[in-house]
């Protein structure tokens, strides 16, 4: 041990009491011949223990107590108070405890942003994958559209704008082998809220339009190709704007598109 913690450890206290062994006596009794230090603060124990009894010795006359007190001091010189020792445990203690509490609310802190960094990358993971599929729906949406314009088997159909709209215009690819109808509509322009385009084959002598498919979900088909249902021999085509879900006959007056065979 350590002369500074020998010191502290309070055995010269109870040495000085008479408190102590023989034994412990005797080894004390070495420790202060060999350390000038260990022996400098049993004198200044013996010297506070001198200066606080001046309070506690009602029993002595005043002659006596100033004699025995004179000499004390001539043979110590002046006398030392004994200072309290710091309650270092105590202190380390509480600054454990503000250690744990840091480190917790740390711990704290790194876990919420844990999560939301796995909140934001799950949603980041979500968002991609909607990309994704929004990607693959319009490469086959195109892939359909290079299939139908280049398909040879295909008679292609030229609609003109009519009244209510001259801009607009529109293609139909007929397959007359397989009956298969697809509607180019990149030239009608999109729909009001409530409405849909409705698509008419037509016979003329005596004019019977038969419907043949909606344009649905028109502002989701980037590349405005549609395919409608099968036909006979039809021999012109129109596109009609009719309310959402379709007419048993067309609206001549909200006519689009019109183009014969």
């Amino acid at each position: 041990m350590e002369t500074k913690e020998y010191i502290e450890s309070g055995i010269l206290e109870l040495y000085v009491y008479g408190l102590l062994s023989e034994s412990e006596n005797e080894e004390v009794a070495l420790k202060a011949k060999d350390s000038p230090e260990i022996n400098s603060e049993i004198v200044a124990i013996e010297k506070s223990i001198v200066s606080l009894s001046s309070s506690f010795s009602p029993f002595l006359s005043v002659s006596n107590y100033e004699k025995i007190r004179e000499k004390l001091e001539l043979k110590y010189a002046k006398v030392i108070p004994l200072e309290p020792k710091t309650n270092w445990g105590q202190y380390v203690g509480w600054a454990a405890a503000v250690l744990l509490l840091v480190g917790i609310g740390f711990q704290y802190t790194q876990l919420d942003q844990t999560n939301t960094q796995v909140v934001n990358a799950t949603a980041e993971k979500a968002k991609i994958e909607q990309q994704l599929n929004l990607l693959e729906l319009a490469k086959k949406q195109t892939e359909t559209t290079l299939a139908v314009v280049r398909d040879t088997n295909n008679t292609v159909v030229e609609l003109g704008g009519q009244a209510v709209a001259p801009t607009s215009s529109a293609k139909v690819y007929w397959n007359k082998n397989t009956e298969v109808v697809y509607v180019d509509a990149a030239g009608l322009p999109e729909p009001p809220k409530g409405m849909v385009y409705q698509v008419w084959a037509l016979k003329l002598n005596p004019l019977t339009p038969t419907s043949i498919g909606l344009l649905d979900k028109f502002d989701s088909n980037t590349q405005r190709m549609f395919a409608v249902s099968n036909t006979g021999d039809a021999e012109a085509f129109g596109i009609t704007l009719e309310p959402a879900g379709g007419s048993l006959s067309p609206t001549m007056e909200q006519l689009y598109t019109l183009g014969k065979v």
